[in-house]
């Protein structure tokens, strides 16, 4: 409308112009003689010459604009245009000082040890080592659970300044501690130091039986500029300096190797942009020196001008090794000698301890466990944080979106690039998810916030920031070539009309709830208030996309969409929008359902803009909508109509639904009589519009949000439900499917082993005790039931999750509700790190 608008002003303003010029031509001169008339009708063409050139001017710049713009138009749809509003991340706080502070750190958590700054195309630093598996040489760079490591993880780390990190790899163990400093003569963002430590179990009190080992630590340079070798032999006792090179952003930098061992150093020097096939580079090259030389070795040769060199430390166990980095170097600098001193060697060691001290000192502040929990638990909750804050990393590149039709993207690809964005976040999982997932982070940053304020207020600015001119956030962010490399290709397509639950308002209500009750610093306090004033707009849109793209056919009725209507393969279509994957819904998808959880998510997402803007005291249209949508949401009635079903004392999903439904064996033929066998569903009965007889934690949702009044019979029935051990509970957790659904512990296809419908997940115990936690503290006549469910529960979880820290070394994904023992992914220090919250009883406002 907007161009047919300008189209009808310039329209208007041309024949406005040509009318003004033609009126003095209409009468001819009088009185004039020929050579008169003929230079009056000179000038009167010229008149009409210029005009006319004035208008088919104006006309080329108008079919100019309207043949780019369309163009324009239709290469930027609307799914991949950036929200229409001021970015969070350019708010004063997250510059000048902050970003500078947070500039380099441990942010590549898909490797075992990766520094990188938070710049698009960085200078980037890790190490990698020789094992020996099976009798054959492997190298150890990206995390893997194939490694079998019997232990690897950040024992402490405070997201900014250090970690400390403790690997072992069979009989070998590499302890890493990672230290940033920032002196007068730094460059920007500072210098930094790693430590790392190589010990032998076997050569623990007899030096006999010491081995060699061999590691590889890096720099490489995202942009392609040159590093330079420091010198023809690197003899560390001579020359430390192993590299240097210059960047616009830090300047001139070094780096540095020390140590008091006899160590023998090497290098190679690479020039590719493919940096994150580093390990194959050196391995290709390792091998190539062993065929022709029979030495592992790297070769001491380099391409020309190479932005990779990777630096061969090897010597026999025990032994340690400090690399520092320094930057600013660029002016002859008296103090070069002193500023690598103050980074290796006893005062490296002095600041390491200072720091861990810090550590201690701040867990103790932040979650107060001292007198609540024995020695064990507290060092499985440092685990927990330092593990989580370990895991946070920096990630630049574009999203790829589905679409619908050609888009004219040029091919018949059927999806688009997001616009080039950069992402802070937290990972769930460093060997198996190390990437940004949207409802894990509204998890992680419970812990963050408490953590550090202004790193987690940082995540949620970059989180909010991916937002689209719809309000939708693609749930999976899967940014640059090394996040690319840990993901099959058919799950990298995100698709916009999927949402995710909004867990991030968790956090953000906790902070609102803090500032009304004055739990945060002035500065603190100001931060918050400015960061949710700016972040309105674009909550409000992530709302009003939920509440018109995710609504049913009933007034306050939601649905998960996205699920798959037309599947023969699933046994019960999989609902992975909500985050809760294969847990069973009706068995046939459509536009009747009605889903409990994602109602209950609206009205935490209804109150919390509710309650942001009641703190900003706007009094508009939206502030008393979302007020009427909590009030509509919360109605114990309506909700009891549209979900409760009596018979079994609990909240159930709706929709076109039947029990009767089964994978059987079906066998095909294939080409020339060529039989095959596949797993198809069977239904045994057409589907009706019922209720969904299948109880977990979505039958919780509404105890979960505290709807149920507390003196209400239904409460009863929750407590009665969630403490019955033939349905949900264990003694390590509860069930995230009941033992008598028909649905529990089944196969979701061939290879789909269940996952939501019995295994024990934390973030729904975390949310389940939380109310708990909540009932037990109120007046009503349930009020002690809830109260022993309660500790008894909470004891549970504590005991098994640090047992299995203790035993195995690692944080699960879930665990097994038959024998507690740890299940999916190993070192998930993602949500499962809400076992410290638990320990100190620290939940949701």
């Amino acid at each position: 409308m907007a161009g047919a608008g300008r189209r009808s002003a310039r329209s208007r303003a041309s024949s406005s112009r040509d009318e003004d010029d033609a009126k003095p031509n209409l009468r001819p001169p009088r009185g004039r003689g020929r050579n008169h008339t003929s230079i009056g009708t000179f000038n009167v063409d010229l008149r009409v010459l210029l005009g006319l050139s004035v208008i088919a001017f104006v006309a080329i710049l108008f079919l100019i604009y309207n043949l780019i713009n369309p163009i324009e138009q239709a290469q930027t749809p609307r799914v991949v245009t950036p929200f229409p509003a001021p970015k969070l991340m350019d708010l004063p706080q997250f510059q000048g000082e902050h970003k500078e502070s947070l500039y380099w750190g441990t942010y590549r958590p898909n490797v075992y040890l990766g520094i990188r700054a938070r710049t698009p195309r960085s200078l980037i630093a890790g190490l990698m080592w020789i094992s020996i598996k099976d009798g054959r040489y492997v190298m150890r760079h990206v995390c893997q659970d194939s490694d079998e490591f019997s232990k690897y993880g950040w024992e402490q780390h405070d997201g900014r300044n250090f970690g400390h990190q403790v690997i072992v790899d069979q009989d070998m163990n590499l302890a890493t501690s990672f230290l940033k400093s920032k002196g007068e003569d730094s460059g920007y963002g500072g210098d930094w130091a790693v430590r790392i430590d190589v010990q032998n179990h076997k050569s623990k009190g007899n030096e006999e039986l010491s081995t060699s080992a061999h590691l590889f630590f890096y720099l490489a340079d995202e942009d392609g500029n040159a590093l330079n070798i420091g010198g023809d032999t690197l003899g560390i006792h001579e020359n430390s300096l192993l590299t240097s090179g210059s960047r616009m952003d830090i300047g001139s930098w070094q780096l540095h190797l020390k140590s008091l061992d006899d160590l023998e150093v090497h290098y190679a020097g690479f020039k590719t942009p493919h940096i994150h096939n580093l390990s194959n580079l050196v391995q290709e090259n390792l091998g190539l020196q062993v065929r022709k030389f029979s030495r592992l070795q790297l070769p001491d040769t380099s391409d020309d001008s190479p932005n990779i060199l990777v630096f061969q430390i090897s010597a026999r166990t025990p032994f340690r090794t400090d690399v520092a980095f320094i930057s600013g170097t660029g002016l002859e600098s008296p103090r070069l000698e002193e500023r690598v001193g103050s980074l290796t060697g006893t005062p490296l060691t002095s600041q390491l301890k200072e720091k861990q001290r810090e550590f201690d000192t701040k867990f103790g502040k932040s979650f107060n466990l001292v007198d609540k929990l024995d020695s064990e638990s507290i060092v499985a909750g440092k685990a927990a944080i330092g593990n989580l804050l370990g895991g946070i990393g920096y990630f630049f590149g574009q999203s790829k979106i589905a679409i619908s039709g050609n888009m004219n993207t040029g091919n018949h690809d059927d999806s688009i690039l997001y616009w080039p964005a950069e992402l802070y976040t937290a990972v769930p999982s460093r060997p198996f998810f190390p990437r940004g997932f949207l409802w894990d982070e509204g998890f992680h940053q419970l812990l963050v916030w408490r953590w550090d304020i202004h790193i987690s207020l940082d995540i949620i600015g970059h989180w909010l920031d991916l937002m689209n001119i719809d309000g939708w956030i693609p749930r999976e962010q899967i940014l640059g070539a090394e996040a690319l490399s840990k993901v099959p290709s058919e799950y990298v397509v995100q698709i916009p009309t999927n949402g995710n639950p909004p867990a991030l308002l968790l956090t953000l209500n906790d902070l609102v709830h803090g500032l009304k009750k004055n739990k945060f610093t002035a500065a603190e306090s100001d931060a918050i208030s400015s960061f949710l004033e700016r972040a309105f707009v674009r909550l409000e849109a992530w709302f009003q996309w939920f509440n018109t793209t995710q609504s049913g056919k009933e007034v306050g009725s939601y649905y998960w969409h996205g699920r798959d209507h037309t599947t023969t393969r699933e046994l019960n279509p999989k609902t992975l929008t909500s985050g809760l994957d294969d847990y069973p819904r009706a068995s046939h998808p459509s536009e009747d359902e009605r889903h409990v959880d994602l109602r209950c998510w609206m009205l935490l997402a209804a109150d919390c803009m509710h309650s942001i803007a009641e703190l900003f005291e706007k009094e508009n249209k939206s502030g008393k909508e979302y007020g009427n949508t909590v009030k509509l949401l919360s109605d114990f009635e309506i909700l009891n109509q549209m979900h409760y079903d009596d018979a079994y004392g609990t909240y159930l999903d709706f929709g076109n639904h039947t029990e009767k439904v089964r994978l059987v064996w079906k066998e095909t033929m294939v080409g020339h009589n060529y039989a095959t066998r596949e797993l198809v569903r069977e239904v045994l009965e057409s589907p009706k519009l019922r209720l969904v007889p299948h109880i977990g934690p979505v039958s919780l949702f509404p105890f979960i949000a505290r709807i149920i009044p507390a003196d209400s019979r239904i409460l009863e029935k929750q407590l009665d439900l969630i403490s019955n051990r033939s349905i949900l509970w264990t003694k390590f957790g509860l069930r995230s499917l009941a033992k008598t659904s028909s649905m529990y512990m089944k196969y979701n296809t061939e290879h789909d082993a269940p996952y939501w419908r019995g295994p024990i997940w934390m973030n729904m115990n975390y949310m389940i005790l939380s109310s708990l936690h909540h009932y037990s503290r109120v007046d009503g006549p349930y009020r002690e039931k809830a109260r022993t469910i309660y500790e008894d529960l909470r004891g549970n979880l504590i005991r098994n999750v640090v047992q299995n820290y203790h035993k195995n070394g690692f944080f699960r994904e879930q665990y097994d509700q038959r024998n507690g023992k740890g299940k999916g992914a190993r070192v998930f220090n993602g949500w499962t790190s809400l076992v410290l919250l638990i320990m100190s009883e620290a939940y949701p406002s």
